[in-house]
């Protein structure tokens, strides 16, 4: 019988990313998936920029901007014409060392996240299929059908659901996945081709209820185009072809289409599960919450849920932690999940709402209110934000405690390159770690040493006062670089109540 520590069913670039990050942190897990090789269509195309923070961890930032695409701005279109412009460099570049947002194909980003899976002695056991599994209260017991047909069983700590919308995980969890699905068809083409909006940004055509937006790919004259076709039409999606519904790309934005490298037709849901754990099993990315493609921001939810997931279960497979460290894991992604379905829906359902008065509002309204806002920079910062995921906060949830200056336990720590010295240079260890800006209290570094916690101490500056932080003040920043606890008077006496409320143990 084999046994691992954590059996990951799912090797998109959520699953992967749950493997790469387990096993950096000494945690064996096994990874099957269904598909005879990884994904050669590029489906999800956008890393934002918290993604490529979390990235860091392993130096996979440094390939994916390498290997991908810079977009560096937004264009919206009306009638033909260019209406407004966000661009990112001028509202993130004091915010992340990512102000921009990164064009990567799934494709690729995948085959970058098996290349480095197998760098690190895993390889994604293929054609294997899940057929079932039964909690057994110390121990997850699944049957496995393998490529040759022949079934298995495979015991482990652990089972992640990282299969997609059909999850094979959430139907044996009992777990409801409410929702619908939009009665649109979209449609994706890849093309070779000229014109204005194949000028490197992002450009979105604001004109009819019909969604159309172009995504620049790396290489001279390269792009995706994302539509969307609810017309009688959208009754026969399989038998669409290009030339079905490219005359609006054409027509309206100008697009000289010289050659169609792949084209494909699907509908698109919009749900998030009852639940993301049961007993020993979890669900992450779609098996867990799928959307609407707006904004970019599925893929990347995904990989959140993995990071996320991965240190919680290291502590406590390794000992660090009690197993309710892990009900946290819902805790922190269910209410964002279903946070971002709300908001892609409404995004969504503005850009292709139909009638009179929404082509009105959409293409006269909208354009005016748009340029107007994003003349304000505290507008362009909501924006970036938001979309680039660097605004996502585990607030009030259980691991989250006190505030010093404007940052609480539980946000992203903000940001901050000065004298030299890049503050999220040190979160690539995946540890616990203590920051402080300025001068730490007396007994702080003996409490570190004794515990295991790494200390950084950085010069205060004004730039870390712009950023929100406190002088003098403590952070107790998680494996995953969020701030656990925010506290101001330094005392290390916070750090020994923190980590006894919660059973939690930093070092070895």
């Amino acid at each position: 019988m084999a046994r691992c520590d954590v059996l990951i069913v799912g090797a998109g670039p959520t699953g992967l990313v749950l493997a790469l990050w387990l096993t950096q942190q000494g945690v064996q897990v096994r990874i099957v998936d269904t598909s005879l090789q990884p994904g050669t269509t590029s489906r999800a195309l956008a890393v934002q920029a918290r993604t490529l923070e979390l990235y860091r961890q392993l130096g996979l930032d440094r390939d994916v901007i390498a290997q991908g695409y810079k977009v560096p701005a937004v264009n919206l279109w009306v009638r033909g014409e260019p209406v407004a412009r966000v661009a990112f460099g001028d509202i993130g570049a004091r915010l992340t060392p990512f102000s921009f947002l990164e064009i990567f194909p799934q494709d690729q980003h995948e085959a970058l996240l098996v290349e480095k899976l197998i760098s690190m002695g895993v390889v994604v056991e293929r054609r294997t299929e899940l057929v079932s599994f039964t909690d057994h209260a110390d121990r997850i017991r699944a049957r496995l059908r393998t490529r040759e047909g022949a079934e298995q069983v495979c015991e482990a700590a652990y089972l992640a659901g990282c299969d997609g919308a059909r999850s094979r995980v959430r139907q044996g969890m009992g777990s409801g996945f409410p929702g619908g699905t939009y009665r649109q068809v979209f449609y994706v083409a890849d093309i070779q081709g000229t014109g204005p909006p194949l000028d490197g940004s992002f450009n979105a055509d604001l004109d009819e209820a019909d969604f159309l937006g172009v995504f620049p790919m790396a290489g001279t004259g390269r792009a995706r185009l994302i539509g969307t076709v609810r017309d009688e039409r959208a009754e026969h999606a399989e038998s669409l072809t290009f030339e079905d519904v490219s005359a609006r790309a054409i027509a309206n934005l100008k697009v000289k289409v010289d050659q169609v490298n792949w084209f494909s037709t699907y509908r698109v849901h919009h749900r998030v599960a009852d639940r993301f754990r049961k007993g020993r099993a979890f669900i992450l990315g779609d098996a867990a919450h799928i959307h609407s493609p707006a904004g970019g921001q599925g893929m990347n939810t995904g990989i959140g849920d993995a990071v996320n997931l991965a240190w919680k279960l290291a502590a406590v497979i390794h000992g660090r932690a009690a197993d309710a460290l892990l009900d946290s894991y819902e805790m922190e992604r269910l209410p964002f999940a279903q946070r971002l379905v709300a908001t892609t829906d409404r995004a969504f359902s503005f850009v292709t709402a139909d009638g009179p008065l929404a082509d009105i509002v959409r293409t006269r309204v909208a354009p005016v209110v748009l340029s107007r806002a994003l003349a304000l920079e505290s507008v362009r910062d909501f924006m970036f934000r938001t979309v680039s995921q660097i605004a996502l906060n585990y607030r009030d949830r259980p691991l989250s405690a006190g505030r010093a200056g404007d940052v609480h336990g539980g946000d992203r720590l903000p940001w901050v390159a000065a004298a030299g010295e890049d503050n999220h240079e040190p979160l690539q260890s995946m540890s616990w770690q203590v920051h402080v800006y300025g001068t730490p209290r007396g007994g702080l570094d003996e409490w570190c040493v004794r515990h295991g916690v790494r200390l950084h101490v950085f010069p205060w500056t004004e730039a870390h006062a712009r950023a929100g932080l406190l002088p003098d003040a403590l952070y107790l920043i998680r494996p995953d670089t969020y701030v656990a606890l925010a506290e101001g008077t330094g005392e290390p006496a916070a750090l020994q109540k923190y980590f006894a409320e919660h059973r939690l143990r930093a070092g070895p």
